[in-house]
């Protein structure tokens, strides 16, 4: 989709959510709960932090997937049509599903990219050198708070009955994420200076970079389609090893091959540098794992990050639920 579509798709989505609501029969009126699909792992588990029993959700979006390359198949088109509700993260993040989620939309029902309120912002949202917008706003829980709020909205409006639930099951949830916040704050800051630089797969940390003040280098663009050549992996090699830094860092729906030239090169001149671990950019963990949800992502990759490049963060992890030695 191109970026003036996506722009107008945004506009168009709360509209379409008001005409849903005026020929389709409201959720409190039907028997048992109502679906709702989400491209993604991390949407999906805001609307089961939000909404609770009263919605079955369908995640589109597998764990450990790309969404950059991801292709909607007959089925997702299907589960998509058949949900009562939409969201989806926009940004060009599902650019693949783009024109599926525009037809959605078209035929009135409530489709919703949850960046809608972010983008309200003027000076939120990250581009790279091309003017390409970052959908990686899950990085920062700050920026995802946000998205919490566009989720509650909506449910309420949709299924005005349970709006009252949604909303104390949203604020209950939101203090977590704040706690959350805190957390990567003061478990980033640990890190020596020197050595506060992430490096990974691809450009997939920069809100995290700037909430929690981090450098950051990916080999690869903001989409995974974009190519590392033999000069990015020359170039990041000469700042690794003049910078001194101890470790990088795998993706795990990302292909490792990358990061492992990037060690290879430095150990070869006598830079001794490790792979500090896999880190959740693009996917959550698996499902019915603590890293298995938005919550457990980040604080798996604030602990290792942290630990990895020399601060200071307990081995279990902001709630004691890690997996010890998961990296």
């Amino acid at each position: 989709m191109n970026p003036i579509l996506h722009r107008l798709f945004l506009l168009l989505a709360p509209l379409a959510l008001f005409l849903s609501s005026c020929g389709e029969k409201a959720p409190s009126e039907s028997e048992g709960p109502y679906t709702v699909a989400a491209t993604i792992g991390m949407i999906a588990d805001i609307v089961r932090e939000v909404a609770g029993d009263s919605v079955q959700v369908k995640g589109i979006i597998g764990e450990g997937v790309d969404p950059h390359l991801y292709k909607p198949t007959s089925t997702d088109v299907k589960a998509l049509q058949a949900a009562d509700v939409v969201f989806y993260n926009g940004l060009m993040l599902e650019g693949k599903m783009g024109d599926v989620l525009v037809r959605l939309a078209r035929t009135g029902k409530p489709v919703y990219a949850v960046t809608e309120e972010i983008l309200t912002l003027s000076d939120y949202i990250l581009t790279d050198e091309e003017s390409h917008e970052d959908p990686h706003v899950w990085m920062d829980v700050q920026g995802w708070i946000k998205a919490v709020n566009v989720v509650t909205k909506a449910l309420s409006e949709y299924d005005s009955t349970n709006a009252a639930t949604y909303q104390s099951n949203a604020s209950s949830y939101i203090e977590k994420l704040e706690a959350l916040d805190a957390y990567a704050k003061k478990s980033i800051s640990t890190i020596p200076v020197a050595q506060q630089v992430l490096v990974t797969a691809h450009d997939a940390f920069n809100y995290m970079a700037r909430a929690y003040g981090l450098e950051v280098k990916g080999i690869q663009g903001l989409s995974t389609e974009s190519e590392a050549g033999v000069k990015d992996i020359e170039d990041l090699v000469t700042f690794l090893v003049d910078k001194k830094i101890p470790a990088v860092f795998v993706e795990s729906s990302v292909s490792d091959k990358n990061v492992r030239a990037l060690v290879e090169g430095a150990n070869a001149i006598d830079h001794q540098i490790v792979v500090g671990g896999e880190l959740f950019s693009d996917a959550m963990g698996p499902a019915g794992t603590y890293e298995g949800t938005y919550i457990g992502m980040i604080d798996h990759n604030v602990t290792i990050i942290t630990r990895a490049l020399g601060g200071d963060a307990p081995e279990k992890g902001l709630n004691g639920k890690l997996k010890p030695n998961s990296h």
